[in-house]
């Protein structure tokens, strides 16, 4: 992939917007892998804005030992780190309360998917951010692009890594701003042998993993999809709130999740389809009677809540329907599907023998019989997710 070049915001924008905005401000620096510059770039912005005049702290920078990082910091005022105790472990993380007691116009805060230790105040740092912009601070931030909920599947077979460690899509609607920060690859794995990224000790083997050319050509332009896709929606939500051209009307997607069984493969497919073609989309079930509240099985309902959680951190409207049994589901999602002017739908299929299709019928078979306006996505499911192959 060829070297894209975005124009760089200047923190001279950020500081109209923050001046211009009723409410706090929100840039989050998009990366597609360690190195790129992040938080450099938002050590750059600190200092540019103080010189005009703002009242700028660090709340949480993240250096990882690089020389030129740690420099850069220089007199920059910092929040001091809250220490925490954590399986005889002492950590230092972010003071939340110290910086909303503080109260500066901007904050820098590093590392957003990071997961706080057990007493902190929130679970996920994410969460931190959104307490601090609720309190009239404006935020810098910077997380990397596999770290985006809705990617968790496709970084992984891009990386054979899953990661842990997720921001919910929804943040970065959030967001006023969402800037990529890149690098060609070639620069990136230079940075790495240089040890600008990890220790000496960790670099052949990110070289030969993580950092393959191919892993980095890839997520490279998964972010740069990302912040077009934002950019985007934000161009359009503004057409629409100064009553200028009419945006066209965007289609809307509906993914068919059973009352059991694991569907974050297909919540994630969905939110990706629907970054593309919708505004709104449905994570949809059907209930029938033997999946009520008192009769569902402990561990259905267990994986049904996860779901759902997983369906709402990607932005989704979750719908329950109702069947008066199995035979019925059909025609609850087609029901829906018309009423709602659904577009495109996602089912999951786990493998079936012919047989048990005769004998129980198909959904997916019966809705593409009676609905012939929309487009169908079915995804194969491994045998152990056959809680979605209640819509097959």
């Amino acid at each position: 992939m060829a070297d894209t070049e975005f124009k760089r915001p200047s923190p001279d924008t950020l500081l109209a917007k923050i001046k211009e905005s009723d409410r706090p401000w929100l840039r989050v620096y998009l990366g597609a892998a360690p190195g790129v510059g992040k938080t450099y770039r938002m050590l750059e912005d600190a200092h540019e804005m103080r010189k005009r005049g703002t009242d700028v702290v660090i709340g949480f920078i993240e250096t990882h030992g690089r020389a030129e990082t740690e420099a850069l910091i220089g007199d920059l005022e910092v929040i001091p780190r809250k220490r925490v105790e954590y399986k005889g472990v002492t950590l230092e993380e972010m003071d939340l309360e110290a910086i909303i007691q503080r109260h500066p116009q901007v904050v820098l805060v590093d590392e957003l998917a990071h997961t706080n230790p057990p007493g902190m105040k929130h679970r996920k740092r994410y969460e931190d951010v959104l307490d601090i912009l609720d309190h009239g601070i404006s935020v810098v931030t910077a997380v990397n692009v596999q770290h985006i909920e809705s990617l968790n599947d496709v970084v992984a077979s891009i990386t054979g890594v899953r990661v842990r460690e997720t921001v919910p899509d929804w943040f970065f609607k959030r967001a006023d701003e969402v800037v990529n920060v890149d690098v060609s690859v070639e620069t990136l794995r230079t940075r790495l042998r240089q040890g600008k990224i990890y220790d000496i000790d960790r670099i052949e083997h990110a070289l030969n993993n993580f950092f393959r050319k191919g892993n980095l050509s890839a997520l490279r332009e998964l972010a740069l999809r990302q912040v077009a896709e934002d950019q985007e929606t934000k161009a359009r939500d503004y057409r629409e709130r100064e009553g200028l051209d009419q945006a066209p009307i965007p289609g809307r997607v509906m993914v068919c999740m059973a009352s059991r069984g694991n569907a974050q493969k297909l919540l994630r497919i969905g939110a990706r389809m629907a970054g593309r073609f919708a505004r709104d989309w449905y994570a949809v079930y059907v209930e029938t009677p033997e999946e009520e509240p008192g009769r569902i099985k402990p561990e259905d309902y267990a994986s049904l809540q996860e779901n759902i959680a997983l369906a709402r951190d990607l932005g989704a409207q979750v719908v329950k329907l109702r069947a008066n049994s199995r035979r019925h589901i059909a025609d609850a999602l087609i029901e829906f599907a018309r009423t709602h002017a659904i577009t495109h739908v996602i089912f999951g299929q786990s493998a079936r023998s012919r047989l048990d299709i005769l004998l129980r019928g198909s959904i997916i078979n019966r809705f593409l019989r009676e609905v012939r306006d929309v487009t169908v996505q079915v995804v194969p499911l491994e045998k152990e997710a056959s809680g979605a192959d209640a819509a097959s």
